[in-house]
């Protein structure tokens, strides 16, 4: 793609690409018909402000950074360094979680009986195919989100309205009244945490904003995939739970069991529910191919001004993309795949466990980009900023204190799920606990490690800042 030629369009389908989750859409739906009312509060509660204030620091500080820049300006050097780090490690931890769902739903669609040698194998492909996709250029990485998007859009529509017509036909198989759609907190804090999980990632795009023909379009892309995305998590949510009652909702195999009901009466069904199953195994890779390009990108940025190593920074003289902070993501995930095919026969759970944990690093980073944009509010108060949330300091602070609560809770639910109960299941937060530890930690290493060499290089005139 030639640089500045990106639209609304395709920015909002970037964004929608990133953030629409296929692999965690039934985790949603298992909470229940209250799931409808969590929705949308969680929308206005967090995802309208969330999106107000990424428009505006995207639009006064645009560059490939993205959250790094913001937290750079508005706090230094070492937060900036922190914040990049998790914002890449994620996507590495993550990748893994999507991959092994994605070989478990291709096992059960096309390939019943698959050992596991040949699912880690398929893990393995995948990371590499996706690593390959981001290090061509960002044309090729944003047509690939486009049609994820699109094929995002089209599964979803299909569970929606073949839900709608399967509870038109059979009856409801959820009860859908009003005190049934009024949130509650019966079971919800086990899902919470992947539903506000599903709603972030639309900062991504400000990694592109130099790839845009305006910038002033940018708002709108941000708040047009807002829209889409809240629109349609409702009706994909609607139509599972028409089809199949709340408490029968598979977390792994939620849309497969769905599609296999809406399509069981029809003529050539089977072959339907292979093809539907196909194209939402697609999208998985979609949302990689996004989350590794946007992390990539803000991690380089972060290692050209010496905050992280340089491999980091390596980039294509060819096509200007971060293949460096690429490679180093799919050897990341490879690494994971391989650990989790020693365990995997021994837990049943380490899925979800590596979820959590890949889950809880990806949310760490917006604790600093809510105080930044606070932050930048108050000391750079005459930057121009095309696009501009209403309000005195104390209504931006009170934006971002509700964003970071949002925050703060789910971060705590992935790791304690049963706390609202006053239960600790350590054998299950244990390991999460461990793990996000174990990440700050070697993220402190890595940080004091490239400080030091940067101002080694600074002091050689390497480096001028």
């Amino acid at each position: 793609m030639e640089r500045g030629t990106m639209r609304v369009g395709s920015t909002a389908l970037f964004a929608l690409c990133a953030v629409i989750s296929l692999d965690t859409l039934t985790a949603v739906a298992s909470i229940g018909v209250c799931a409808i009312g969590w929705l949308l509060v969680t929308f206005v509660v967090f995802v309208i402000p969330y999106g107000r204030i990424t428009s505006e620091l995207s639009t006064a500080y645009p560059g490939q950074g993205g959250i790094y820049d913001w937290v750079l300006r508005a706090f230094g050097h070492r937060w900036a360094a922190r914040t990049s780090w998790l914002y890449w490690i994620n996507v590495g931890l993550w990748m893994p979680a999507v991959y092994i769902l994605f070989a478990g739903m291709f096992t059960e669609l096309f390939a019943p009986g698959m050992s596991l040698r040949w699912q880690i194998l398929l893990c393995i492909a995948l990371t590499w195919s996706t690593v390959w996709i981001c290090n061509l250029s960002v044309g090729v990485g944003v047509w690939v989100t486009k049609i994820a998007a699109s094929l995002k859009i089209l599964v979803i529509l299909l569970l929606g309205g073949g839900g709608f017509w399967y509870g038109l036909s059979h009856g409801m198989a959820s009860d859908f009244t009003l005190a049934a759609m009024t949130p509650s907190t019966g079971n919800v804090s086990a899902f919470l945490p992947a539903l506000v999980f599903n709603v972030i990632g639309f900062e991504l795009v400000a990694t592109l904003s130099e790839e845009m023909r305006d910038l002033g379009d940018l708002p709108k892309a941000l708040f047009l995939a807002i829209g889409l995305t809240a629109a349609l998590y409702l009706f994909s949510t609607l139509g599972i739970l028409m089809a199949l009652p709340e408490g029968e909702v598979g977390l792994l195999s939620g849309v497969i069991d769905t599609l296999r009901i809406l399509f069981a009466e029809l003529s050539g069904g089977v072959l339907m529910v292979k093809l539907v199953g196909g194209l939402a195994l697609l999208t998985l890779m979609g949302n990689m191919v996004a989350w590794t390009m946007g992390s990539s990108r803000a991690a380089a940025e972060a290692s050209a001004e010496g905050e992280l190593p340089r491999q980091w920074g390596r980039m294509s003289h060819r096509h200007g993309t971060p293949v460096g902070a690429n490679t180093l993501t799919g050897l990341v995930s490879t690494s994971v795949i391989a650990v989790y095919a020693l365990f995997a026969e021994n837990a049943d759970d380490l899925f979800w466990s590596l979820f959590a944990f890949s889950s809880c690093i990806a949310l760490l980073p917006y604790l600093m980009m809510f105080p930044a944009h606070v932050k930048l509010r108050l000391i750079d108060p005459h930057r121009p900023r095309p696009y501009r949330v209403a309000g005195n300091p104390m209504v931006q602070g009170a934006y971002a204190a509700q964003c970071l609560l949002v925050i703060v809770v789910a971060i705590v639910l992935f790791i304690f799920p049963e706390l609202s109960s006053a239960q600790v299941e350590w054998r299950y937060s244990g390991p999460v606990m461990v793990g996000v530890i174990a990440t700050l930690v070697i993220g402190e290493v890595m940080v004091k490690c490239a400080a030091d060499h940067r101002i080694q290089r600074c002091k050689t005139g390497q480096l001028v800042r």
